[in-house]
């Protein structure tokens, strides 16, 4: 038998249908972590890789991520044989006498992201991690997160870091002022966005760090705060009204939307659904909220995102540093365990109890304004074009934000090699080169508007270039609308899905003028040309891994040069699984649309991006 990587998954081969099957998960996660924990119990070595803090706050991060899952299955009423392992650690981790310590606090530091689990768990199981310390520890205990409370917090989603530790200090009844805790609670407030949205911060994204941070954390303060009851309601009617939104972010087979950074924080995504039920907010019928819950897990289930120990791996579908953020240390990925904070729900629960209902069907294209997306539900997949977010001081960040289109499905290709042009990737991208081997692509937005179900965008891949595009839908199809004008001539690159290649060249290409096709052993990926003067279609496999999900993939694309003026090029793409009526799309692109008229209904109905309306 030949070795499936996938089997070192902890979590392959449960069924993940039932809340036992997901307590069983918390515990076989947590199991490959334990030949890595220190004499002390305060240290989670699990690799040499580096992140940017230091090798203390990065075992600290080891220590502490993994009870996000073990807390709730405690609070449940779930068995974990491993608290005294964990007291041990939190004692001497706080200690500056021990060997252990963690580490002095400061202004901004990674270990006030991680204290925010240990406020957490002070909260919601004291009587396993607080009250059997004797009283000296719970001294030194104190006065470590007394400290940290009294730092600097990133102005983002870490402020809610304060909060969970305060949360944790009031349940156990440490006195601190009260009035920073409100001061954060404040601020975090101020990035509503409306619609449910907020910003992770003063910044042009909202990705995931939204429903798996802000409503996160905000749905746990509803539920463990005292008092304070307008802000909880407040709370609970964004995300309310922020579930009609992102489960636009979730393909029919429980895959999330690859969009943004810390995907390798991985069934993190599905998180949001969770902590609906264990706030108690019943968005939609909790039958289609289990449903989301649900089969995300399972998803995850059956992809090789461990190493052969089980611990998991820095990556998404697979173990890849290449898509990785410079503070993703070995034991970052295990922010993956908020995913389990029903597990504190009762069986009971409705949430437990309704059965799973699949996900509606939305035979129209959604127009998600706040983000400044448009998403299309396709067979197999969700399709969402994006303009109007941008992260310019990230590895990757213009592939994480910048491209033309996402997908559930087929996720996003990261360029490995900015120095290789005709090696690059370009999914869901036009890339450009005015020497043949550097590249720029869209990175930064002058404008970005959104008009009922179109997108627009205005861009300078150079001081001296300008691009406008518009982004249409046209199921399964998308359309893409570049008007160009340079002063020079310029070599232009598009393309289409990546979709995961075969041994053996098993997969059959079609490449000629005006467009591209793969037909891969699991999908099909086309790329046509409707600008007046097509370009060469040419079906490529993209360096290997550098798709999130595919470690080898097959892409299809459109190559051509301009001449200095204004060009106008105008693209459609698509990707179906094969056993869809592909064929008939195939035979049927959509026509290509009129530009004036496109324009004229922009100066009618645009209006600026929410996320991107943001004066920098």
């Amino acid at each position: 038998m030949i070795y499936d990587p996938a089997r070192a998954n902890p979590l392959f081969g449960n069924p993940l249908r039932t809340r036992d099957d997901l307590a069983k998960a918390v515990n076989d996660l947590f199991a490959p972590l334990l030949p890595y924990f220190s004499e002390g119990g305060a240290r989670v070595r699990l690799g040499a890789a580096g992140a940017i803090f230091d090798r203390a706050a990065a075992d600290l991060e080891g220590f502490a991520r993994p009870l996000w899952g073990i807390v709730p299955l405690a609070a449940g009423g779930g068995h974990f044989p491993h608290w005294d392992l964990y007291r041990r650690g939190l004692a001497n981790g706080t200690n500056p006498a021990h060997p252990e310590y963690w580490g002095d606090l400061a202004d901004r530091n990674q270990r006030l992201v991680e204290l925010a689990a240990v406020g957490f768990a002070l909260a919601l199981v004291p009587e396993h991690i607080w009250e059997p310390l004797d009283d000296s520890q719970k001294k030194t205990v104190a006065a470590y997160l007394l400290a940290a409370r009294e730092l600097e917090f990133i102005d983002n989603n870490w402020k809610f870091f304060r909060v969970l530790i305060d949360l944790g200090l009031e349940r156990v009844g440490v006195a601190f002022d009260h009035g920073k805790t409100v001061a954060y609670l404040d601020e975090l407030e101020a990035f509503d966005l409306g619609d449910g949205w907020y910003r992770d911060g003063p910044v042009r994204r909202v990705d995931h760090y939204i429903p798996f941070a802000m409503h996160f954390y905000g749905l746990i303060y509803t539920v463990l705060a005292r008092g304070d009851e307008a802000r909880k309601e407040r709370f609970r009617d964004r995300a309310r009204t922020f579930a009609g939104d992102i489960r636009h972010w979730f393909g029919p087979d429980g895959a999330a939307l690859a969009f943004g950074r810390s995907q390798a924080y991985r069934f993190a995504a599905g998180g949001f659904w969770g902590a609906l039920a264990f706030a108690g907010v019943e968005a939609l019928p909790w039958a289609e909220i289990k449903g989301y819950y649900m089969r995300h897990i399972r998803w995850w289930s059956a992809i090789p995102i461990a190493d052969r120990d089980g611990v998991l791996s820095v990556g998404y579908g697979y173990p890849n540093l290449l898509m990785s953020e410079s503070y993703n240390s070995p034991g970052s990925p295990y922010w993956a365990l908020k995913f389990f904070l029903p597990l504190a729900l009762a069986a009971d629960h409705p949430f437990w109890t309704a059965a799973e209902a699949p996900q509606p069907v939305f035979p129209e294209p959604i127009a998600l304004k706040q983000a400044g997306m448009v998403a299309m539900h396709t067979p197999g997949n969700v399709v969402v074009l994006s303009s109007g977010q941008q992260h310019d001081k990230m590895r990757g960040a213009n592939e994480k934000y910048s491209k033309f289109v996402y997908s559930t499905r087929y996720a996003f290709n990261i360029e490995a090699d900015d120095r290789n042009f005709t090696a690059a990737s370009f999914d869901g991208m036009l890339g450009l080169s005015d020497d043949g081997v550097h590249f720029r692509m869209r990175e930064i937005m002058e404008e970005a508007l959104i008009a009922g179900d179109r997108l627009y965008s205005r861009w300078r891949p150079w001081n001296d270039v300008t691009i406008e595009t518009w982004l249409l839908p046209a199921n399964p199809w998308h359309i893409r609308i570049h008007r160009i004008a340079t002063p020079r001539a310029l070599s232009t690159i598009e393309g289409g899905f990546a979709i995961e290649r075969a041994d053996f060249n098993a997969d059959r290409s079609e490449q000629a003028e005006g467009h591209a096709v793969w037909h891969g052993q699991t999908d099909i990926s086309a790329i046509v040309d409707l600008s007046p003067h097509p370009r060469t279609g040419h079906a490529m496999s993209p360096i290997p891994n550098t798709n999130l999900i595919h470690a080898k993939t097959l892409l299809p694309q459109l190559r051509g040069d301009i001449a200095p003026g204004i060009t106008v090029l105008v693209t459609a793409a698509m990707a179906l699984p094969v056993h869809e009526n592909w064929a008939q799309a195939l035979d049927n692109p959509p026509a290509c649309p009129d530009l004036g008229e496109l324009e004229r209904h922009f100066r009618e109905n645009g209006v600026r991006v929410p996320a991107f309306a943001l004066l920098m």
